[in-house]
């Protein structure tokens, strides 16, 4: 009997979390452009360990991941966010807020980018 109450136990775990995740997904909303530039200038996107795009107001996008800092520029270009550094991943964004988590999602090949969007750490 108490193995049973145990897989019962987990099974509906199981299945509450599981609805849980579904519903959080389904909240994200999608940004239009003029909510990207409302939400970004002057921010920072950061998963809080690895990596921090400060997007100043003037469209300058500073990069810091892994110990190395980039300077490029963003953009709001149709509904995207727009990321320049003269690189080949170079590249305009669809993005999604959920809660204070940010998903941008490229509009061509390469992965998706989650982060916090917070004031800047600092002013470098």
């Amino acid at each position: 009997m108490k193995e049973l109450v145990t897989i019962l136990a987990a099974v509906t775990i199981g299945s509450v979390s599981f609805d849980i995740s579904s519903v959080v997904a389904e909240s994200a909303q999608k940004l239009s452009g003029a909510q990207i530039r409302a939400k970004f200038a002057g921010m920072q996107l950061t998963d809080e360990v690895h990596f921090r795009d400060v997007y100043d107001r003037d469209g300058t996008l500073r990069s810091y991941s892994m110990g190395t800092k980039k300077v490029g520029k963003w953009a709001v270009e149709r509904d995207e966010l727009c990321q320049y550094f003269k690189e080949p991943d170079d590249g305009c964004y669809e993005v999604s807020l959920s809660g204070v988590r940010i998903a941008m999602k490229p509009s061509g090949l390469g992965l998706t980018i989650d982060g916090i969007l917070q004031a800047p750490s600092d002013h470098n």
